[in-house]
């Protein structure tokens, strides 16, 4: 059970901050690739949803697969989420309602042990108490990455601003909604061990995201697979199947979409979804698509 949450918790924190990368260099020159079916072409580019202002300029081959294509579809409505009803909507999912609060689902052992870690980083957990585990370590995952001189400014939201300025059509492939719905899930039935874990793991942020990074430039599909996705196989086959299985085989037949017609679209979306088995590039290969890496 131990390993499971462990894995389920590394999962997490790829999903909410990063979702993606493996940790050396390969052959490959960048997270985008093309799909074509015969003149139509498709683009997918692998995401960082957290960067450092050091880590711009982006990849060349990103602005080639922007210049290249006339709409971008995201992971969901990135606009939606400024919107304070949207906002209202996730804090009430994401946030215990009446008597229920992590001191009354967590242990002892792990309300002590995270009372004492948001303490130190100067939040009362009083503040905190309503929020479900989902919301909690995402929320001291961003400040841990922020303490980094990471910005919410990655690679979605650098290209749907551009996107806005240019007046490129944008489109979402799952609705604000159904990623709250992921987050609001994390830790479900195994609370404490996963609070436990989580605060462990928060100490290796520094170290994990030096790899992430660099694994993301060069396009390592192979060890980015190794890595996250099969060892999510193995260790959290339910979890594998909700966050990634699921998700890429209702995309699929949306990207099947924009191969029967003429404009060209760029996808942008968590590179986990995109390499491995039964990822997005072994989907569309399966379905007799020509993929080519950028």
């Amino acid at each position: 059970m131990q390993e499971l949450v462990k894995s389920l918790h590394r999962s997490y924190v790829v999903f909410v901050c990063v979702f993606l990368l493996g940790f050396s260099q390969a052959n490959a020159d960048t997270s985008v690739w093309s799909v074509r079916s015969g003149d139509n072409v498709v683009y997918l580019g692998g995401t960082v949803h957290l960067l450092r202002p050091s880590d711009y300029p982006l990849p060349d081959e990103f602005e080639e697969a922007y210049q290249a294509s006339s709409e971008l579809y995201f992971e969901t409505d990135i606009a939606a989420m400024s919107d304070l009803s949207v906002q209202a909507q996730m804090l009430q999912q994401l946030t215990y309602a009446g008597d229920e609060s992590l001191s009354t689902v967590l242990s002892e052992e792990a309300y002590t042990a995270l009372s004492a870690y948001t303490a130190t980083a100067g939040l009362p957990i009083a503040m905190l108490n309503k929020f479900k585990p989902g919301l909690l370590i995402s929320t001291l995952q961003v400040l841990e990455f922020q303490s980094m001189g990471f910005t919410p400014q990655g690679v979605d939201a650098f290209f749907h601003t551009r996107a806005v300025e240019d007046g490129k059509a944008e489109g979402q492939l799952e609705t604000v909604q159904e990623q709250i719905g992921f987050i609001a899930a994390m830790g479900e039935g195994n609370e404490s061990e996963f609070i436990l874990l989580s605060l462990e793991d928060l100490g290796e942020t520094a170290d994990v995201m030096g790899g992430m990074i660099g694994a993301w430039r060069s396009g390592d599909a192979d060890n980015l697979s190794e890595l996250f996705v099969e060892d999510m196989q193995v260790e959290a086959p339910e979890l594998y199947d909700s966050l990634l299985l699921q998700r890429n085989l209702k995309w699929i037949p949306q990207i099947d979409s924009m191969l029967q017609d003429a404009d060209t679209e760029f996808v942008l979306v968590g590179a986990a979804h995109i390499v491995g088995e039964n990822g997005l590039l072994d989907l569309l290969s399966q379905k007799g698509y020509e993929i080519n890496q950028l």
